[in-house]
């Protein structure tokens, strides 16, 4: 096992995890002051979602040491900015 993919997985996970969590911060902020708060949540959650999913199924095609790796940045991430 590399330990330099793993360090990289984790700051993948852990770029994935802060784009994730300050995306749902702006589309809150943003939308609840909108005229049409659904399509700012719907969209918002569309654009979110498809960046984690890519970035996931690149880290998961590095290995799936990488991939767990992804995945335990991204969970920090959430600890730390809930």
């Amino acid at each position: 096992m590399n330990v330099l993919a793993v360090l990289q997985g984790i700051a993948i996970g852990a770029l994935l995890g802060f784009l994730f969590f300050a995306g749902l911060w702006l589309t809150i902020q943003k939308g609840l002051d909108s005229a049409h708060p659904g399509i700012w949540f719907a969209l918002s959650l569309l654009l979110r979602l498809g960046l984690v999913v890519l970035g996931f199924v690149w880290a998961a095609r590095q290995g799936w040491q990488n991939l767990i790796a992804a995945l335990a940045g991204f969970i920090v991430v959430r600890s730390v900015l809930s």
